[in-house]
């Protein structure tokens, strides 16, 4: 830790000890700073605690419990009413061990009893320091999806997102036909759901259609409609989506898979706004508005005869692109976290705790499944309340978690650059959020750290879109 004129820069983690041993005192600050990595300050009474915990700020509080001005018990009520996070470890001697239970149900994270073994100390304040840097984080991502004020189910302040959310603000309360593309698991349905909601038909229930789930003749007929008798097994009329979608908004999801032949029935619903329902002469008018999503390269599908053209640019007056993951990686912490409070709070499980390691493992995780691989892994893992299911449940072209292994064996059978450009990314952005993360935002001293000059450093966190501040406590 140095001071700048009055302004204090903490370089590492901070644990203060309390004690009115002065050998007690010199004992642990040189253990700790040896072998924890952190800064170690002391003070001798709980009095003096209590200052230095307003000017210091403090990640671990190791404090003795029997002490003349003020005690363990004392102290840390003080401690919790000023920052819940800071993580207090509670020293105790011979006598004194139903005191240190106490102090555990009045949040104390864990009590030594005198003496004590170093190592074990250490093993107790590196949890401590973990423990901090956990609930700091939640608490920073939770103030932050507090701010975030947009439509349900998009969570994040990305610019690719905040892209893609502007444009649905500004086609939503419109009649204009959108076409929603993006990989496989990014929203697509969500951004549909968003402009239904933000239109004048939001009153209405949106319909949704999955394409590829119904085969060609069952299609056409769910889409459009059939009269009595219009086909072998045709007992009763039947009214079609289209027509149910009156007055509403249609979702033809992954509409790269609809039948060429039912392609140009709907090409007639887009420029006429009717329909013929199977087995009737005449037409009916509706007011729906369509939107369609696909993962599919369209462009190639029309080069192959697969996909009508005039019917790719009916639907391609408007089109949204979702972002994948890797486009809006600053988001990961944010929506991580927002799926573990959902699940936590929707199946009872708030006893689930997930470790730095694991943590620092799903922010730099490729997720090649998008947002969809990530919201399924966070629920299995509060479900089962196993830390190994972000890594067991792995598809088998994902990447090894094991720091030993090879962690880019999904990436043999891409180009050569491309595979390249990726490790240098996923490389860049885990070894970017670590620093920063160790120097809690200050990128003056990660800098140094690390070796660059500052405006080197910052020029490789714009490249990937780390913000300095999200890491600051």
């Amino acid at each position: 830790m140095t001071n700048t004129g009055n302004t204090t820069i903490q370089s590492r983690k901070l644990v203060m000890i309390v004690d009115d041993e002065p050998d007690m005192l010199s004992m642990l600050q040189l253990v700790l700073e040896k072998k924890c990595a952190c800064d170690v300050i002391t003070a001798a009474s709980g009095r003096i605690a209590l200052e230095k915990l307003i000017e210091y700020q403090p990640d671990v509080i190791v404090t003795d419990i029997k002490m003349p001005d003020l005690d363990g018990l004392q102290l840390l009520k003080k401690i919790r009413e000023h920052d819940t996070t800071i993580s207090v470890v509670i020293m105790t001697g011979y006598g004194t061990i139903h005191m240190a239970v106490q102090a555990l149900k009045d949040g104390a994270y864990d009590f030594l009893e005198k003496p004590f073994d170093q190592d074990h100390i250490v093993r107790v304040v590196k949890n401590c320091l973990e423990r901090t840097t956990l609930l700091q984080t939640n608490q920073r991502l939770q103030e932050q999806l507090n701010t975030i004020d947009q439509p349900e189910g998009f969570i994040g302040k990305s610019p690719a997102l905040k892209r893609v959310l502007d444009l649905i603000g500004r086609v939503a309360d419109t009649d204009a036909t959108v076409l929603i593309r993006g990989e496989s698991g990014t929203g697509k349905e969500v951004a549909a759901r968003a402009l239904h909601n933000l239109s004048n038909r939001k009153h209405a229930l949106m319909v949704t259609v999955n394409c590829p789930a119904l085969p060609e003749h069952i299609l056409e007929s769910e889409l459009f409609g059939y009269s009595k008798g219009a086909f072998t097994g045709a007992m009763q009329a039947k009214k079609g989506l289209f027509l149910e979608a009156d007055k509403s908004t249609i979702l033809l999801d992954e509409i790269a898979d609809i039948p060429v032949s039912v392609q140009t029935k709907l090409l007639r619903v887009l420029q006429e706004k009717e329909i013929q329902p199977l087995g009737q002469n005449k037409t009916i008018k509706i007011d729906a508005r369509v939107v369609a999503s696909t993962n599919q390269d369209l462009e190639a599908k029309i080069e192959a005869g697969e996909f009508r053209e005039d019917l790719f640019y009916r639907l391609n007056v408007v089109t949204i692109t979702m972002p994948s993951l890797r486009e809006m990686s600053e988001d990961i912490p944010l929506l991580i976290h927002h799926y573990l409070s959902h699940f936590k709070s929707r199946y009872n499980r708030q006893d689930v705790e997930v470790s730095q390691k694991t943590l620092q493992y799903l922010y730099t995780y490729n997720w090649p499944g998008n947002i969809r691989e990530l919201r399924n892994t966070i629920k299995r893992l509060v479900l089962l309340g196993d830390e190994t299911i972000a890594e067991s449940s792995r598809t088998d072209s994902q990447p090894d978690c094991d720091e030993n292994t090879d962690r880019f064996d999904d990436l043999y059978t891409t180009q050569y650059n491309d595979a390249k450009s990726e490790i240098l990314r996923r490389f860049s952005v885990g070894y970017l959020r670590n620093l920063l993360q160790e120097h809690q935002g200050n990128v003056t001293n990660a800098a140094v750290a690390c070796g660059l000059e500052r405006q080197g450093l910052q020029r490789i966190m714009r490249r990937y879109n780390i913000v300095s501040s999200d890491f600051k406590s």
